[in-house]
Formats: structure tokens, C-alpha cells, sequence
């Protein structure tokens, strides 16, 4: 999809219609919304660089408080992912983690729950028993290799901007995500990263001022491997909709 499929008439309905007869443009976001997943095996296959650019412009359009754009993107490609993954993992299985943003405290009820759902469909879709401790930590540091992916970004926001920098970055995160799939490109945003922000810091000589938010790997989905069979579910709205008025 490209942005000249997007008509500049309304419908008769008043919504704005693609180049086919009839699609808005919400029913279009609504299927990228469903198309995106959390990919965990991709291909070697690289992403042309008009498309990373493209990603990266669309992103760039994310709303922020202030219009901060709390964001910077530490772009990793090519062979220097492969060294950038060798030097993190060297990291974590030497050194304890340590974040600069707060982890959760805890994951209570639904919380706990949706966590636990997420983790041991993952491991039923690889066939990993939920006993089997020692496949989950091999499964775990697959993130620091990226998953197989060819490319990785780091997103950091300025220390100063405190949480709301943060949240920016998340917004930031969220529209990344969504361009990348409405180009077939996939992607998996990586908490995990950050995790470990010393070695990330260290390797990629990002400033003391940036706080590391988190990591995208991004490419093409490996489509045959069990992985990527999985799919989280989404609650209900009236479990997370509170209506007054």
C-alpha cells in the first residue's frame, strides 16, 4: 500500500475512501491493526532503504506532548546487527539487568493473567513444556539476537522529558509498527532490550541524557516457523471501557 491509493474525495458516507470503490480508510487501518503481530523468526531478507525511509517518515508524523518528538532512533543494519547482537548477548549472560526506565512491580489479576497467556502460548506454539526451564531461557535470549531480524532500532527519549518523553516514545512505537506492516514489513517491538541498557548503551555510544525506551526488530516474517503461528487475543472492550455519561 502507498499513500497514492488514499482518495482526497469523501464518500457519500463522509468517509474517506481508498482506490477501491468503497473501502475507507478506517476499514483499511482496521485490517493493518489486525495484520500486525509480534513476529519472533524472521527471514535474512533486508529491507530496501526507501522502505526503512518511509517507515521512518510516517512515524515521524506521531502525535507528541508539546510536540516534543521525545524520540531519537538508533538505526542498526546489515552486519552491524550481527555485531551489535554478539556484543549484547556477550552482556547479558555476564552482567544483571538493569533498565533505566522503572520494570512493573508486579503482574496482579487480569494482568498476571494476560502475561501468563501471552508466555505459554508462545511456548505451546514451539512446542516447549511450560517444565522445560532450560528451552524458555534459550527461547528468552532469542531476543537478543533480534529473532533473526536484519535490522533493529533503539528508541531513547530525552532524560529530562521524565515520563511524558516516555509515553511519547511509546506513541512513537506504536506508529512504527503500524507503517511497517501496512508496507508487509514485520516487526517486533522489544522491551527486553532495555532491559540490559548498559550494554546497549555501551555498544551504540548513546548519550548518558538518553534513556533507552525500547527496541524494534523489524524485516520479513519466516512464515514457516511455528512462532509465528501464535497470536495474542485482545479483552473485550466493556473489560476495559468505563462509560459515564
Amino acid at each position: 500500500m502507498s499513500d497514492s491509493t488514499i482518495a482526497t474525495e469523501p464518500a457519500t458516507t463522509g468517509a474517506v475512501t481508498t482506490g477501491t470503490v468503497g473501502t475507507s480508510i478506517a476499514a483499511v487501518l482496521e485490517q493493518i491493526l489486525d495484520a500486525r503481530h509480534s513476529c519472533r523468526a524472521f527471514t535474512s531478507e533486508i529491507v530496501a532503504e526507501e522502505t526503512i525511509e518511509q517507515i521512518l517518515r510516517m512515524a515521524q508524523r506521531t502525535a507528541s506532548w508539546c510536540n516534543s518528538q521525545a524520540w531519537q532512533v538508533d538505526l542498526v543494519s546489515g552486519d552491524a546487527t550481527a555485531a551489535f547482537s554478539t556484543a549484547l548477548m556477550d552482556h547479558v549472560m555476564s552482567n544483571d539487568m538493569r533498565s533505566d526506565l522503572p520494570i512493573p512491580e508486579r503482574y496482579e489479576g487480569v494482568y498476571g493473567d494476560r502475561r501468563r497467556a501471552s508466555g505459554f502460548g508462545l511456548y505451546s506454539a514451539l512446542g516447549i513444556e511450560r517444565s522445560d526451564h532450560e528451552a524458555r531461557s534459550r527461547q528468552m535470549l532469542e531476543n537478543y539476537r533480534f529473532f533473526g531480524a536484519p535490522h533493529v532500532a533503539i528508541i531513547t527519549t530525552d532524560a529530562g522529558l521524565g515520563t511524558y518523553g516516555a509515553i511519547d516514545c511509546g506513541a512513537y512505537v506504536s506508529t512504527f509498527l503500524t507503517a511497517a506492516t501496512s508496507l508487509g514489513v514485520a516487526t517486533c517491538a522489544q522491551a527486553g532490550l532495555a532491559l540490559y541498557s548498559d550494554g546497549v548503551r555501551e555498544h551504540l555510544r548513546i548519550p548518558e541524557d538518553r534513556l533507552i525506551v525500547c527496541g524494534i526488530a523489524f524485516g520479513y516474517a519466516d512464515t514457516a516457523h511455528p512462532a509465528n503461528a501464535f497470536r495474542t487475543e485482545r479483552a473485550d472492550l466493556s473489560d476495559v471501557v468505563r462509560r459515564h455519561g
